[in-house]
Protein backbone atom coordinates (compact mmCIF):
# COMPACT_ATOMS: atom_id res chain seq x y z
CA UNK A 1 0.00 0.00 0.00
CA UNK A 2 1.23 3.29 -0.77
CA UNK A 3 1.64 5.81 1.86
CA UNK A 4 0.12 9.29 1.28
CA UNK A 5 0.80 11.19 4.47
CA UNK A 6 -1.73 13.69 6.17
CA UNK A 7 0.10 17.31 6.78
CA UNK A 8 0.16 16.15 10.53
CA UNK A 9 2.06 13.04 9.69
CA UNK A 10 4.78 14.62 7.55
CA UNK A 11 4.92 17.12 10.65
CA UNK A 12 5.53 14.32 12.96
CA UNK A 13 7.74 12.89 10.86
CA UNK A 14 10.30 15.92 10.36
CA UNK A 15 9.85 16.41 14.29
CA UNK A 16 11.49 12.97 14.74
CA UNK A 17 14.19 13.53 12.00
CA UNK A 18 14.82 17.06 13.32
CA UNK A 19 15.48 15.60 16.85
CA UNK A 20 17.02 13.07 18.74
CA UNK A 21 14.55 13.01 21.75
CA UNK A 22 10.53 13.20 20.68
CA UNK A 23 7.68 11.83 22.62
CA UNK A 24 4.77 11.69 20.22
CA UNK A 25 1.74 12.58 22.31
CA UNK A 26 -0.84 11.52 19.78
CA UNK A 27 -4.07 10.50 19.56
CA UNK A 28 -5.50 6.59 19.18
CA UNK A 29 -5.26 5.43 15.40
CA UNK A 30 -3.51 8.76 13.98
CA UNK A 31 -1.09 6.64 12.62
CA UNK A 32 1.84 7.26 15.00
CA UNK A 33 3.66 3.15 14.04
CA UNK A 34 4.04 4.49 10.47
CA UNK A 35 4.69 7.47 11.47
CA UNK A 36 7.72 6.79 13.13
CA UNK A 37 9.13 3.73 11.08
CA UNK A 38 9.19 6.32 8.38
CA UNK A 39 11.28 8.50 10.64
CA UNK A 40 13.42 5.18 11.19
CA UNK A 41 14.01 4.18 7.01
CA UNK A 42 15.36 7.77 6.72
CA UNK A 43 17.38 7.86 9.38
CA UNK A 44 18.95 4.19 8.65
CA UNK A 45 18.91 4.25 4.63
CA UNK A 46 19.47 7.65 3.53
CA UNK A 47 21.15 9.74 6.38
CA UNK A 48 22.76 6.44 8.06
CA UNK A 49 22.54 8.35 11.21
CA UNK A 50 21.17 5.15 12.87
CA UNK A 51 22.42 1.67 12.64
CA UNK A 52 20.65 -0.99 15.04
CA UNK A 53 17.13 0.32 16.61
CA UNK A 54 14.65 -1.58 19.39
CA UNK A 55 11.24 -0.92 19.95
CA UNK A 56 9.85 -1.77 23.77
CA UNK A 57 5.95 -2.70 23.48
CA UNK A 58 3.15 -4.16 25.13
CA UNK A 59 3.56 -7.91 23.63
CA UNK A 60 0.58 -8.46 21.49
CA UNK A 61 1.76 -5.25 19.66
CA UNK A 62 5.47 -6.37 19.80
CA UNK A 63 3.78 -9.71 18.32
CA UNK A 64 1.99 -8.13 15.44
CA UNK A 65 1.79 -4.59 14.96
CA UNK A 66 5.11 -3.67 14.05
CA UNK A 67 6.29 -5.90 11.71
CA UNK A 68 2.77 -5.94 10.13
CA UNK A 69 2.82 -2.10 9.84
CA UNK A 70 6.18 -2.93 7.54
CA UNK A 71 4.51 -5.59 5.22
CA UNK A 72 1.77 -2.83 4.82
CA UNK A 73 3.30 -0.32 3.31
CA UNK A 74 5.24 -0.13 0.22
CA UNK A 75 8.29 1.82 1.13
CA UNK A 76 8.98 -0.22 4.39
CA UNK A 77 8.79 -3.48 2.81
CA UNK A 78 12.52 -3.54 2.74
CA UNK A 79 12.87 -2.89 6.61
CA UNK A 80 13.96 -6.54 8.71
CA UNK A 81 12.21 -6.68 11.63
CA UNK A 82 13.15 -9.50 14.54
CA UNK A 83 10.80 -10.07 17.14
CA UNK A 84 12.52 -10.80 20.24
CA UNK A 85 9.70 -12.98 22.02
CA UNK A 86 9.00 -15.99 24.00
CA UNK A 87 11.42 -18.07 25.46
CA UNK A 88 15.07 -17.13 26.45
CA UNK A 89 16.29 -19.05 23.95
CA UNK A 90 14.56 -17.78 21.03
CA UNK A 91 15.26 -13.82 22.75
CA UNK A 92 18.48 -14.59 22.07
CA UNK A 93 18.37 -16.23 18.84
CA UNK A 94 16.29 -13.18 17.55
CA UNK A 95 18.99 -10.81 18.86
CA UNK A 96 21.91 -12.76 16.73
CA UNK A 97 19.80 -12.30 13.62
CA UNK A 98 20.51 -9.23 11.58
CA UNK A 99 17.99 -6.98 10.62
CA UNK A 100 16.89 -3.21 11.40
CA UNK A 101 14.33 -3.70 13.85
CA UNK A 102 14.72 -5.53 16.67
CA UNK A 103 10.78 -5.73 18.75
CA UNK A 104 10.69 -6.56 22.67
CA UNK A 105 7.87 -6.71 24.82
CA UNK A 106 8.16 -4.11 27.92
CA UNK A 107 7.96 -6.97 30.67
CA UNK A 108 11.65 -8.21 29.58
CA UNK A 109 13.26 -4.72 29.58
CA UNK A 110 15.12 -5.81 32.40
CA UNK A 111 16.15 -9.23 31.17
CA UNK A 112 17.77 -7.13 28.03
CA UNK A 113 19.33 -5.11 29.67
CA UNK A 114 21.03 -7.45 32.67
CA UNK A 115 21.83 -9.48 28.84
CA UNK A 116 23.94 -6.46 27.32
CA UNK A 117 24.60 -4.46 30.46
CA UNK A 118 27.60 -2.12 29.87
CA UNK A 119 27.49 -3.83 25.69
CA UNK A 120 24.19 -1.61 25.10
CA UNK A 121 24.09 -2.10 21.39
CA UNK A 122 21.17 -0.51 20.22
CA UNK A 123 21.60 3.28 19.01
CA UNK A 124 17.85 3.86 18.89
CA UNK A 125 14.67 3.16 21.14
CA UNK A 126 10.75 3.38 20.54
CA UNK A 127 9.26 2.73 23.47
CA UNK A 128 5.52 2.12 22.43
CA UNK A 129 2.81 3.11 24.76
CA UNK A 130 5.43 5.38 27.08
CA UNK A 131 3.21 5.56 29.76
CA UNK A 132 3.58 2.10 30.54
CA UNK A 133 6.77 3.70 31.98
CA UNK A 134 4.50 5.97 34.24
CA UNK A 135 5.58 4.16 37.63
CA UNK A 136 9.65 5.39 39.02
CA UNK A 137 9.14 2.46 40.88
CA UNK A 138 8.42 -0.15 38.53
CA UNK A 139 11.59 -2.35 37.29
CA UNK A 140 10.94 -2.12 33.89
CA UNK A 141 11.63 1.92 33.99
CA UNK A 142 14.49 1.17 36.58
CA UNK A 143 16.36 -1.22 33.75
CA UNK A 144 15.98 1.53 31.27
CA UNK A 145 16.99 4.16 33.33
CA UNK A 146 20.01 2.57 33.77
CA UNK A 147 21.34 2.22 30.05
CA UNK A 148 19.18 5.66 28.89
CA UNK A 149 22.57 7.57 28.45
CA UNK A 150 23.49 5.36 25.66
CA UNK A 151 21.38 5.90 23.51
CA UNK A 152 21.93 8.38 20.29
CA UNK A 153 18.08 8.93 20.01
CA UNK A 154 14.98 7.61 21.66
CA UNK A 155 11.01 8.36 20.76
CA UNK A 156 8.14 7.92 23.00
CA UNK A 157 4.85 6.90 21.51
CA UNK A 158 1.42 7.28 23.82
CA UNK A 159 -2.13 8.66 23.04
CA UNK A 160 -2.46 8.82 27.14
CA UNK A 161 0.16 10.42 28.26
CA UNK A 162 -1.28 11.18 31.80
CA UNK A 163 -3.78 9.16 32.17
CA UNK A 164 -4.43 9.18 35.69
CA UNK A 165 -2.73 13.05 36.97
CA UNK A 166 0.66 14.54 35.25
CA UNK A 167 2.48 13.04 38.23
CA UNK A 168 2.36 10.41 35.86
CA UNK A 169 4.25 12.31 33.25
CA UNK A 170 7.49 12.80 35.03
CA UNK A 171 9.32 9.25 34.44
CA UNK A 172 8.26 9.21 30.75
CA UNK A 173 9.85 12.85 30.27
CA UNK A 174 12.95 11.40 32.43
CA UNK A 175 13.16 8.47 29.82
CA UNK A 176 12.97 10.98 26.89
CA UNK A 177 15.77 13.71 28.51
CA UNK A 178 17.13 12.20 30.91
CA UNK A 179 15.68 15.04 33.68
CA UNK A 180 16.77 18.17 31.87
CA UNK A 181 12.73 19.62 31.86
CA UNK A 182 11.31 18.32 34.98
CA UNK A 183 14.37 17.30 37.01
CA UNK A 184 16.19 14.51 37.96
CA UNK A 185 13.86 13.31 40.70
CA UNK A 186 10.31 12.49 40.81
CA UNK A 187 10.39 14.22 44.45
CA UNK A 188 12.27 17.64 43.22
CA UNK A 189 8.98 17.07 40.75
CA UNK A 190 6.45 16.88 43.10
CA UNK A 191 7.74 19.88 45.32
CA UNK A 192 7.66 22.42 42.04
CA UNK A 193 4.51 21.59 40.99
CA UNK A 194 2.61 19.64 43.47
CA UNK A 195 0.75 20.15 46.90
CA UNK A 196 -0.86 17.53 49.16
CA UNK A 197 -4.88 16.72 48.21
CA UNK A 198 -5.93 14.00 50.49
CA UNK A 199 -4.15 13.10 53.67
CA UNK A 200 -4.38 11.73 57.18
CA UNK A 201 -1.64 13.01 59.25
CA UNK A 202 1.47 12.19 57.45
CA UNK A 203 0.34 10.09 55.40
CA UNK A 204 -0.62 11.67 51.68
CA UNK A 205 -2.98 10.11 49.37
CA UNK A 206 -3.35 12.28 46.75
CA UNK A 207 -1.73 15.38 44.77
CA UNK A 208 -3.35 18.48 43.50
CA UNK A 209 -1.77 20.81 41.20
CA UNK A 210 -0.40 24.29 42.59
CA UNK A 211 -1.91 26.95 40.93
CA UNK A 212 -0.36 27.97 37.10
CA UNK A 213 1.67 24.52 37.52
CA UNK A 214 -0.18 22.38 34.56
CA UNK A 215 0.43 25.55 31.98
CA UNK A 216 4.05 25.37 33.25
CA UNK A 217 4.29 22.13 33.18
CA UNK A 218 3.76 22.01 29.57
CA UNK A 219 5.53 24.81 28.69
CA UNK A 220 8.78 22.57 29.70
CA UNK A 221 8.27 20.24 27.50
CA UNK A 222 6.54 21.88 24.85
CA UNK A 223 9.85 21.66 22.35
CA UNK A 224 10.10 18.09 23.62
CA UNK A 225 6.45 16.45 22.82
CA UNK A 226 3.94 16.33 20.10
CA UNK A 227 0.16 16.45 21.05
CA UNK A 228 -2.06 16.20 18.72
CA UNK A 229 -5.78 14.88 18.88
CA UNK A 230 -7.74 13.18 16.07
CA UNK A 231 -10.83 15.18 16.44
CA UNK A 232 -8.70 18.08 14.95
CA UNK A 233 -7.58 15.91 12.36
CA UNK A 234 -9.33 12.91 11.36
CA UNK A 235 -12.91 12.32 10.05
CA UNK A 236 -13.77 9.70 11.97
CA UNK A 237 -17.16 7.74 11.44
CA UNK A 238 -19.68 8.74 14.76
CA UNK A 239 -19.34 6.74 17.53
CA UNK A 240 -22.86 5.59 19.36
CA UNK A 241 -23.11 4.82 22.72
CA UNK A 242 -25.43 2.77 24.15
CA UNK A 243 -26.51 2.06 27.48
CA UNK A 244 -28.70 -0.62 28.37
CA UNK A 245 -30.00 -1.10 31.97
CA UNK A 246 -30.42 -4.50 33.02
CA UNK A 247 -32.37 -6.55 35.71
CA UNK A 248 -30.35 -8.85 37.85
CA UNK A 249 -33.60 -9.54 39.46
CA UNK A 250 -35.11 -9.42 42.83
CA UNK A 251 -33.30 -12.55 45.04
CA UNK A 252 -29.60 -11.39 42.95
CA UNK A 253 -30.29 -7.98 44.15
CA UNK A 254 -31.15 -9.05 47.78
CA UNK A 255 -27.63 -10.87 47.85
CA UNK A 256 -25.89 -7.97 46.55
CA UNK A 257 -27.12 -5.43 48.95
CA UNK A 258 -26.53 -8.04 51.71
CA UNK A 259 -22.84 -8.44 50.48
CA UNK A 260 -22.76 -4.56 49.98
CA UNK A 261 -23.61 -4.16 53.69
CA UNK A 262 -21.43 -6.31 55.36
CA UNK A 263 -18.29 -5.60 53.09
CA UNK A 264 -18.71 -1.77 53.15
CA UNK A 265 -19.43 -1.72 56.87
CA UNK A 266 -15.80 -3.83 57.78
CA UNK A 267 -14.58 -0.68 56.36
CA UNK A 268 -16.43 1.43 59.09
CA UNK A 269 -13.68 3.46 60.81
CA UNK A 270 -10.78 2.43 58.84
CA UNK A 271 -9.12 4.70 56.83
CA UNK A 272 -10.56 3.80 53.42
CA UNK A 273 -7.43 3.43 50.52
CA UNK A 274 -7.21 2.72 46.68
CA UNK A 275 -6.72 -0.44 47.96
CA UNK A 276 -9.01 -1.29 50.20
CA UNK A 277 -11.82 0.12 47.71
CA UNK A 278 -10.96 -1.33 44.95
CA UNK A 279 -10.94 -4.51 46.55
CA UNK A 280 -14.87 -4.24 47.79
CA UNK A 281 -15.60 -2.41 44.73
CA UNK A 282 -14.56 -5.57 42.26
CA UNK A 283 -16.17 -7.70 44.66
CA UNK A 284 -19.42 -5.52 44.05
CA UNK A 285 -18.62 -5.83 40.52
CA UNK A 286 -18.54 -9.48 40.04
CA UNK A 287 -21.74 -9.91 41.59
CA UNK A 288 -23.32 -7.20 39.29
CA UNK A 289 -21.77 -9.28 36.43
CA UNK A 290 -22.99 -12.46 37.71
CA UNK A 291 -21.00 -14.34 39.52
CA UNK A 292 -18.70 -13.75 42.79
CA UNK A 293 -15.28 -15.48 43.94
CA UNK A 294 -14.98 -17.19 47.15
CA UNK A 295 -12.01 -16.86 49.65
CA UNK A 296 -10.71 -19.95 48.44
CA UNK A 297 -11.20 -19.42 44.85
CA UNK A 298 -14.30 -21.27 44.34
CA UNK A 299 -17.06 -19.49 41.76
CA UNK A 300 -20.66 -19.14 42.99
CA UNK A 301 -23.17 -18.11 40.08
CA UNK A 302 -25.50 -15.25 41.10
CA UNK A 303 -27.42 -14.55 38.15
CA UNK A 304 -27.92 -14.55 34.40
CA UNK A 305 -28.42 -11.32 33.47
CA UNK A 306 -26.01 -10.10 31.40
CA UNK A 307 -25.79 -13.11 29.90
CA UNK A 308 -29.57 -12.99 28.33
CA UNK A 309 -28.89 -9.24 27.63
CA UNK A 310 -25.59 -10.05 25.19
CA UNK A 311 -27.96 -12.28 23.59
CA UNK A 312 -30.68 -9.75 23.03
CA UNK A 313 -27.97 -7.46 21.43
CA UNK A 314 -26.45 -10.35 19.57
CA UNK A 315 -29.77 -11.41 18.16
CA UNK A 316 -30.39 -7.78 17.02
CA UNK A 317 -27.05 -7.74 15.21
CA UNK A 318 -28.18 -10.63 13.03
CA UNK A 319 -24.52 -12.12 13.28
CA UNK A 320 -21.83 -9.40 13.10
CA UNK A 321 -18.57 -9.85 14.47
CA UNK A 322 -19.01 -8.45 17.98
CA UNK A 323 -15.84 -7.76 20.45
CA UNK A 324 -16.79 -8.51 23.98
CA UNK A 325 -14.72 -6.69 26.48
CA UNK A 326 -15.01 -8.47 29.96
CA UNK A 327 -13.29 -7.98 33.69
CA UNK A 328 -12.82 -11.02 35.84
CA UNK A 329 -11.61 -14.92 34.56
CA UNK A 330 -14.89 -16.09 35.45
CA UNK A 331 -17.00 -13.65 32.97
CA UNK A 332 -15.00 -15.13 30.26
CA UNK A 333 -15.73 -18.43 31.58
CA UNK A 334 -18.95 -17.87 31.86
CA UNK A 335 -19.25 -16.30 28.22
CA UNK A 336 -17.39 -19.34 26.74
CA UNK A 337 -19.78 -21.49 28.24
CA UNK A 338 -22.78 -19.94 26.99
CA UNK A 339 -21.86 -18.87 23.28
CA UNK A 340 -20.17 -22.30 22.09
CA UNK A 341 -21.54 -22.30 18.72
CA UNK A 342 -19.90 -18.82 18.29
CA UNK A 343 -16.62 -19.91 18.84
CA UNK A 344 -15.38 -17.55 20.45
CA UNK A 345 -11.63 -16.70 20.34
CA UNK A 346 -9.29 -14.18 21.61
CA UNK A 347 -6.46 -12.59 20.37
CA UNK A 348 -3.18 -14.19 21.24
CA UNK A 349 -1.28 -14.27 18.46
CA UNK A 350 -0.53 -12.55 15.09
CA UNK A 351 -2.86 -14.98 13.30
CA UNK A 352 -5.93 -14.26 15.34
CA UNK A 353 -5.62 -10.95 14.54
CA UNK A 354 -5.92 -11.83 10.79
CA UNK A 355 -8.02 -13.75 11.01
CA UNK A 356 -10.03 -11.27 13.14
CA UNK A 357 -9.77 -8.28 10.29
CA UNK A 358 -10.74 -10.77 7.75
CA UNK A 359 -14.28 -11.21 9.28
CA UNK A 360 -13.29 -15.08 10.02
CA UNK A 361 -14.29 -14.53 13.64
CA UNK A 362 -17.64 -13.82 14.75
CA UNK A 363 -17.03 -13.16 18.91
CA UNK A 364 -13.56 -12.09 20.37
CA UNK A 365 -13.18 -12.09 23.73
CA UNK A 366 -10.74 -9.90 25.38
CA UNK A 367 -9.84 -8.20 28.72
CA UNK A 368 -9.69 -4.30 28.21
CA UNK A 369 -5.64 -4.70 29.60
CA UNK A 370 -5.12 -7.06 26.67
CA UNK A 371 -5.92 -4.85 23.70
CA UNK A 372 -5.73 -1.80 24.82
CA UNK A 373 -2.78 -0.73 23.01
CA UNK A 374 -1.68 -0.65 19.71
CA UNK A 375 -4.04 -3.37 18.09
CA UNK A 376 -6.16 -1.84 15.13
CA UNK A 377 -8.82 -4.35 14.79
CA UNK A 378 -10.79 -1.81 13.05
CA UNK A 379 -11.25 -3.88 9.72
CA UNK A 380 -12.73 -7.23 11.58
CA UNK A 381 -16.19 -5.51 12.97
CA UNK A 382 -17.54 -1.86 14.28
CA UNK A 383 -19.32 -3.17 17.53
CA UNK A 384 -18.16 -3.84 21.05
CA UNK A 385 -20.30 -4.96 24.01
CA UNK A 386 -18.48 -4.19 27.34
CA UNK A 387 -19.67 -7.67 29.80
CA UNK A 388 -18.02 -6.19 32.67
CA UNK A 389 -17.04 -2.71 32.91
CA UNK A 390 -13.79 -0.89 34.16
CA UNK A 391 -12.60 1.76 36.43
CA UNK A 392 -10.45 2.55 34.22
CA UNK A 393 -10.53 6.12 32.13
CA UNK A 394 -7.38 4.84 30.13
CA UNK A 395 -8.56 0.73 29.62
CA UNK A 396 -11.41 1.95 28.42
CA UNK A 397 -10.51 4.50 25.71
CA UNK A 398 -7.76 2.82 24.43
CA UNK A 399 -10.07 -0.20 24.17
CA UNK A 400 -12.37 1.41 22.18
CA UNK A 401 -10.26 3.14 20.00
CA UNK A 402 -9.43 -0.83 18.59
CA UNK A 403 -12.55 -0.15 16.17
CA UNK A 404 -13.34 3.72 16.67
CA UNK A 405 -9.72 4.74 14.47
CA UNK A 406 -8.45 5.38 11.14
CA UNK A 407 -9.65 2.77 8.64
CA UNK A 408 -13.24 2.32 10.30
CA UNK A 409 -16.03 2.64 7.70
CA UNK A 410 -18.53 2.25 9.41
CA UNK A 411 -20.51 3.40 12.92
CA UNK A 412 -19.01 1.90 15.32
CA UNK A 413 -21.77 0.85 17.96
CA UNK A 414 -20.59 0.30 21.79
CA UNK A 415 -22.83 -1.32 23.86
CA UNK A 416 -22.89 -1.06 27.71
CA UNK A 417 -24.54 -3.48 30.46
CA UNK A 418 -25.27 -1.92 33.48
CA UNK A 419 -26.77 -4.15 36.30
CA UNK A 420 -29.42 -1.28 37.67
CA UNK A 421 -28.85 -0.19 41.03
CA UNK A 422 -25.35 -1.53 41.52
CA UNK A 423 -21.94 -0.07 41.22
CA UNK A 424 -22.04 -0.46 37.59
CA UNK A 425 -23.98 2.84 37.66
CA UNK A 426 -20.80 4.41 39.21
CA UNK A 427 -18.51 3.06 36.91
CA UNK A 428 -20.35 4.56 33.89
CA UNK A 429 -20.99 8.15 35.64
CA UNK A 430 -17.23 8.00 36.25
CA UNK A 431 -16.50 7.19 32.71
CA UNK A 432 -18.96 9.35 31.28
CA UNK A 433 -17.10 12.51 33.91
CA UNK A 434 -13.98 11.40 32.48
CA UNK A 435 -12.80 10.99 35.98
CA UNK A 436 -8.84 9.90 35.69
CA UNK A 437 -8.06 8.59 38.83
CA UNK A 438 -9.01 7.03 41.96
CA UNK A 439 -10.51 9.28 43.97
CA UNK A 440 -14.46 8.50 42.49
CA UNK A 441 -13.69 4.88 43.51
CA UNK A 442 -12.71 5.96 47.33
CA UNK A 443 -15.66 8.68 47.20
CA UNK A 444 -18.07 5.80 45.70
CA UNK A 445 -17.08 3.35 48.92
CA UNK A 446 -17.35 6.27 51.36
CA UNK A 447 -20.57 7.27 50.11
CA UNK A 448 -22.40 3.48 50.69
CA UNK A 449 -20.67 3.54 53.73
CA UNK A 450 -22.44 6.78 54.63
CA UNK A 451 -25.00 5.35 53.50
CA UNK A 452 -25.97 2.36 55.81
CA UNK A 453 -24.77 5.16 59.16
CA UNK A 454 -27.89 6.59 58.68
CA UNK A 455 -30.01 3.90 58.36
Amino acid sequence: MKFNPYPYQDFTINRILEQPQAGLFLDMGMGKTVCTLTAIDQLLYDTFEIQKVLVIAPLRVADDTWAREVDKWDHLKHLVVAKVLGSEKKRIEALSTKADIYVINRENVPWLVDYYKLKWPFDTVVIDELSSFKSPKAQRFKALKKVRPMFKRIIGLTGTPAPNTLLDLWPQVYLLDMGERLGKTITGYKDRYFEPDKRNGFTIFSWRLKEGAEEAIHSKINDLCVSLQAKDYLSLPPRIDNFIQVDIGTKAMKKYLEFEKERVLELEGEDITAGTAAVVANKLLQIANGCIYDEEGGVHEIHEAKVEALKEILENENGKPVLVFYNFKHDYDTLINHFRKLEPRTLETADDIKDWNEGKIKMVLAHPASVGHGLNLQAGGNIIIWYGLTWSLELYQQANARLHRQGQTNNVIIHHLVAQNTIDEQVVKALKNKDKNQSVLLEAVKARIENYRRR
